[in-house]
This record gives C-alpha cells, sequence and structure tokens, in this order.
C-alpha cells in the first residue's frame, strides 16, 4: 500500500491549478458596493457580466469565469468577515428559509468566522447538499420528477425559466459542472484536503443563495405560485442497522490514536478525521458522518489503486474520464473489465457493509441521502453514525502496521473486529425475503387466535366439521413435505403430524439463518429473488386480509350479530383457514429451501432456467388470486379450495421431478 505520508494532494495538476490558483491570478481589488445594493440584495448583472463564453458555440468559458470571478469572490468573503453574525442574521436569514435550512446557512457563516480549514469545507458541503435540495424543490414548480444529479438540475431549462440563464451559469462555475470548480464533488468524494478548498468559494455559494431566494421571491409573487418542500426521508427500523455496539468514549480515544498511525489514512486529510470524532463526541451525528464518509471514500481509493496496481486513479480525473468514487471501488469489474481486487483485501464483510449503507436500495443509502440533501442534517440519528464511525474504527485496524498490536487487541476494540468479521447483509435482496418470509410466518401464526370457535358455538355453524375436500388438500400437503424433508435440518423433521411439526417458525428461522453469499449476485439469482419476495408479499398480503375479516366475523359471532349469510359466509371462510394456514406455510418453507439454494439456478441450461421461472411464476399467480379471492369485496372461499388444489398438484408433480433448486445440492447432512 502506498505511503498516506507520501500523498500530497488527491488532486489532479489541472484540478489543483483550477481550485487553488486561478481564482487568485486577477490581483484586482472588486468593490462589494458593485454586486450589493444598499439594502443588502444581490445585484445579479453585476455578478453575471463576469461568467464568460467560448466564441464557437457560447457554452461557459470555466477558466476564464472562474479568473474573472476570483476577486468578486474575495471581496464577498472580505465583507462578510466585517459583519457580526447578528448582522448578517437581520440582513440575510429570511433570504433563506426558501432553502427550508435556514440555520444551516448560518452555521455556515459562523464557520467562515471560524476561519478554520475543516469548518469550512463541512460548511460548503452542508451548503451544497441543501442548496440541491432546495433548487430540486424550485424545479417541481415547473416539472414533475427532479434530476437525481446536481449537474443535471443546474443544466435544466426549469431553472433558467425561474431563476434565467445567466443566472444558473454563475452557479455552474462553482458546483455542477466538471468542467468548472465542481466543489460539491470534490469534497463529498473525499478528493479535497481541508486547505485546498479556498475560503472565498464558501463565502460567495452562500451569497448566492441568498440572492437566488431574493429572485425565487419575486418569481413566486408574479406566478402566485407556492413553493412546496419535499419532506425529509426518516428512518425507520433503526435497530436493523445495529451491527456495532454502543462507542463509549474508551474506543472513541483508542480511535484518535489510530487515526494518526493507520496506512488507511492519509495524512493530508488527517484534519477530517479528527474532526469527525469530534462531531461524534459532540453529538453532531450529521457532521461526524458527512466528515467521515469522504475519508473512508478516500481511503478506500488508496487501497482501491494499490491493490489494482492502478495508482493515477488516486488523483482526481479531469472532466473527460471517470472519477474514481464508491460506486467503481465497489464495483466487480474495473472499467476494462478486470476484477477490481478491493474486495478480495476488504473481504466480504465489509464489502457487505459498504454496499448495505451506502448502495443497495433498500438501505439507508446514506452518502447519496446526505450529499443530495434528503436527510433533515439536525435530526440526524445517532445509531447510523454509530455504525459508520464504528466501521471506521475497524477499517483504521485492519490496516495499521503490528506495532499497533497493542490497540488492535484491547480489550474494547476487539469486540468491534469480531462484529464486522460476522456482518451480513441486511438490505440486499436476499437478505429482505429472510425478513419477510419471517414476518409473514408470525402474521399466520396470529391464525389460530381467531379462527377456532367454542366447541358449543361451533355445532351451530353447520359443514364446519368433516369437510372431505379440505382433509385431502391437508393430505396433499403433508405428502409435499414428507418428500421435502431429505432437504431440511434432521432436527426438524418429523414423521407424525408434519403440518404442525415440521411447518414451523423454528425451521424457517433456522434455514433462513445459513448464510447465503449476496456479493455480486448473478442476474439469475437476482432474478429467481424478485419472483420469490413477490411469491411472499402476496402470501403475507392473504394472511392480512384473513386477519381483518376473520377477526371482525369472530368477534360478530360471539356478540350473536351475524345475519344468515353473513354466517354460511364465515363457515366457508373457517373451513378454507383450516388448509390455506397450511398451505401458505408450505409456500413460505419452498422459498425458503430455493433462497438457501439460490445461487444453484446458475446450474440450470437456459430452457431448464425458463421452466423453472415459469413455474415459480405460477405460484406467483396463485398466490395473487388467493390475494383477490380472500379480499373483503369478493370473499369467494369456496374458490380458493379448486384454486389451491390445482397449484399442489403442481407443486407435487416439480417436486416428484426434482426440478426444484434444492435438488440439484446434496441433501441436508
Amino acid at each position: 500500500m502506498a505511503l498516506p505520508d507520501s500523498v500530497t494532494t488527491c488532486l489532479s495538476q489541472p484540478v489543483h491549478y483550477m481550485i487553488c490558483k486561478l481564482g487568485f491570478e486577477e490581483k484586482d481589488t472588486y468593490d462589494i458596493d458593485n454586486i450589493l445594493s444598499g439594502n443588502g440584495e444581490v445585484c445579479w448583472p453585476a455578478v453575471t457580466e463576469h461568467v464568460c463564453y467560448l466564441e464557437s458555440d457560447q457554452s461557459v468559458d470555466y477558466i476564464k469565469s472562474i479568473r474573472s470571478l476570483g476577486p468578486v469572490c474575495e471581496s464577498v468573503n472580505l465583507y462578510f468577515k466585517s459583519l457580526t453574525k447578528e448582522q448578517f442574521g437581520i440582513q440575510y436569514a429570511s433570504w433563506f428559509h426558501w432553502t427550508n435550512c435556514t440555520e444551516i446557512f448560518l452555521e455556515v457563516f459562523d464557520a467562515l468566522q471560524s476561519a478554520q480549514a475543516t469548518e469550512v469545507a463541512l460548511g460548503l458541503m452542508k451548503l451544497t447538499s441543501c442548496l440541491e435540495r432546495a433548487l430540486g424543490d424550485v424545479y417541481l414548480l415547473k416539472s414533475n420528477d427532479c434530476p437525481f444529479l446536481l449537474r443535471d438540475l443546474l443544466a435544466s431549462e426549469q431553472l433558467a425559466d425561474v431563476f434565467g440563464q445567466a443566472v444558473m451559469d454563475v452557479l455552474r462555475v462553482f458546483i455542477g459542472s466538471p468542467h468548472g470548480l465542481n466543489l460539491r464533488n470534490v469534497l463529498w468524494h473525499g478528493f479535497a484536503s481541508p486547505q485546498e478548498i479556498p475560503a472565498k468559494y464558501c463565502a460567495i455559494l452562500l451569497f448566492l443563495t441568498a440572492g437566488l431566494g431574493q429572485l425565487l421571491q419575486t418569481y413566486l409573487l408574479q406566478t402566485k405560485s407556492v413553493l412546496v418542500h419535499r419532506p425529509y426521508v426518516i428512518f425507520i427500523c433503526l435497530e436493523e442497522l445495529d451491527a456495532f455496539p454502543d462507542l463509549n468514549s474508551e474506543i472513541l480515544s483508542i480511535a484518535e490514536e489510530l487515526i494518526k498511525l493507520s496506512s488507511f489514512v492519509l495524512k493530508i486529510m488527517l484534519p477530517f478525521w479528527i474532526a469527525a470524532l469530534t462531531a461524534f463526541k459532540q453529538s453532531r451525528y450529521a457532521d461526524s458522518v458527512i466528515l467521515l464518509l469522504p475519508q473512508l471514500e478516500a481511503g478506500l481509493r488508496l487501497l482501491f489503486t494499490t491493490t489494482n496496481k492502478c495508482p493515477n486513479r488516486l488523483l482526481t480525473a479531469e472532466s473527460s474520464a471517470l472519477y474514481t468514487t464508491f460506486d467503481e471501488m465497489l464495483a466487480k469489474h474495473l472499467d476494462d473489465e478486470e476484477v477490481n481486487q478491493l474486495p478480495v483485501v476488504l473481504e466480504e464483510p465489509a464489502m457487505d457493509f459498504l454496499w448495505d449503507f451506502l448502495n443497495h436500495q433498500e438501505g439507508p443509502r446514506i452518502r447519496d441521502r446526505l450529499s443530495h440533501g434528503e436527510i433533515n442534517l439536525e435530526t440526524f440519528p445517532r445509531e447510523i453514525a454509530n455504525q459508520i464511525v464504528g466501521f471506521a474504527v475497524t477499517i483504521l485496524c485492519r490496516f495499521s502496521d503490528e506495532a499497533m498490536f497493542s490497540l488492535k487487541e484491547h480489550v474494547v476494540i476487539k469486540p468491534l473486529m469480531n462484529y464486522a468479521s460476522c456482518y451480513q447483509s441486511r438490505f440486499h435482496p436476499i437478505s429482505q425475503l429472510k425478513k419477510q418470509v419471517l414476518e409473514c410466518m408470525k402474521s399466520i401464526h396470529l391464525w389460530p387466535e381467531f379462527a377456532i370457535v367454542p366447541e358449543e358455538q361451533g355445532q351451530e355453524i353447520k359443514g364446519l366439521e368433516g369437510n372431505a375436500e379440505a382433509n385431502a388438500l391437508i393430505l396433499m400437503i403433508s405428502e409435499i413435505i414428507s418428500q421435502l424433508q431429505h432437504y431440511m435440518p434432521q432436527n426438524c423433521c418429523s414423521s407424525d403430524d408434519p403440518i404442525n411439526n415440521v411447518l414451523t417458525e423454528r425451521l424457517l428461522v433456522e434455514l433462513c439463518d445459513t448464510r447465503i453469499c449476496t456479493l455480486y449476485s448473478p442476474r439469475a439469482v437476482l432474478e429467481v429473488v424478485v419472483v420469490l419476495r413477490k411469491i411472499s408479499a402476496q402470501c403475507h398480503q392473504v394472511s392480512q386480509q384473513v386477519i381483518a375479516g376473520a377477526g371482525l366475523r369472530h368477534t360478530q359471532w360471539l356478540n350473536k350479530t351475524l345475519r344468515s349469510r353473513q354466517r354460511h359466509n364465515y363457515r366457508r371462510m373457517l373451513n378454507s383457514i383450516k388448509f390455506l394456514s397450511p398451505v401458505l406455510r408450505l409456500i413460505l418453507l419452498l422459498i425458503t429451501l430455493e433462497l438457501v439454494n439460490v445461487h444453484s439456478v446458475c446450474k440450470k441450461n437456459p430452457f431448464d432456467y425458463q421452466q423453472y421461472l415459469k413455474f415459480l411464476k405460477s405460484v406467483l399467480q396463485y398466490t395473487e388470486n388467493l390475494v383477490t379471492y380472500t379480499s373483503p369485496d369478493k370473499n369467494k372461499w369456496d374458490e380458493t379450495m379448486e384454486l389451491t388444489k390445482k397449484t399442489l398438484i403442481k407443486i407435487k408433480k416439480i417436486s416428484d421431478r426434482k426440478l426444484m433448486l434444492m435438488h440439484l445440492v446434496m441433501k441436508w447432512a
């Protein structure tokens, strides 16, 4: 691994020149009164006149524009330094209301006053995040679908209609274009060290955000429009994210030692790491994660470029080439189709953690949501920050030399390392399917609470007992279970009463505890999982409908408020429940057994694979029909019996022919 001390910048020479030098070449002093009216409003024409355009196609000439705007930025920075926080708040706070983040922008002013490079960089990251979100809200005044990328948002006709094309061109000089300063990307992707971001660029963006608020107010008055802010993403079920125990002061103290010595940390980025841990200790959890995520990316980029022998990719790419970001580093292959070696070095548990927290669509996608302004920074949960910091500590330990052995073996660090080494994906579709199956099984277990009528009352419901057709279906389910027992753990097998002794939650929990590789799942695997998840979801829907319908009818029966037709319908419902519970549990067992063996689908030839998918989709069709028949407005309970009979015959036929995935692997030991 390259020595982190030897890296003096992660900015390529052209990018370093553009950010650190170009805007300082013109030495003229710019009078703030040229761009600031007497009442504190931004004189936009005086700002936009500094944007230069190429003669060839009238696109923005970023080099000339940055050079020309340099003195303007310096003037704004000096002007802000002359204001107290109270003066700034009185003059500008109302112009930040359109962002829905007024307090964040006031904090950015504080960062500028502090003149601490790390605080300024943090302020700029928060500013760009909140500004992007606010601009997206404005975009939605004109259209329905907001672009995901800031680059596309700033180049949109919709924002040009509101603010004017010249104003958008000014913004694109600073953020959103790979040809400009691109301040958002170089910071959020961990390329810029604190010392490489001039404070005056943070100051000008703060100034321009207020100016946008002034323009927007005029637009809203003229068009009689109302700006609506999209709700923030709220993280629910935070307990699902618990991979690491709560980090105490002792762990954080050791982490502070590790960052000074670990080969994972670039020396030029050390202030960011220190600030991240400080923010966590001060309960500023959003700040901690905002600071830490780019540094995890920078450290992983160092590992990535070393293990894949491509040192040139440690630096920011030019506008015409590919940035090396999390997306590239977590991929299976490099852009030249060679196998990425980083997963070999990090190992599967660490890769699973990164995919879970950053990439999987059903995961928290922390970096995306933070950087695009989708999360309320003031209420960012400690639980998530705890996981990111905990993971970072384990990475620091893993990539530190043997001289750090005493710290790595410390009594409070070893449990962290154990948690990290045992991590399994929680948000991959395979993991989500396991969760769905177990939730559905819990739902079905609620049925007996209302499906059993007291004996003396049950006698009054004619036809409730001795239904030959229902009993035949239950017998068929038992036969299928007997065939499947060879592919289950032996301690879960039973020859007598297989329905009640085998189709249990305990069996599904044991099967779901089986570790299944989720990293870089083949397409065929994912296609199968998609269908299995749909089947599971439909089963759960049936269960919820049965609970709602039967629960109501049961209460009405006990209260003797059912009319004659309703009693008849209740009888048919109870007869159906008699076989629907075991058939749904059988389907959940099939789903789980197939999931445990899902990677064996790759052994099937194309024809057999399509036939297998066709079978799964027929089961899906059955469960979809069940949802329809058991819905309150249909109540087609008798029809469910014939439907179930056909599906059980089909399942038994496939099982007899050994065409399921479980049949492609060795029987359970």
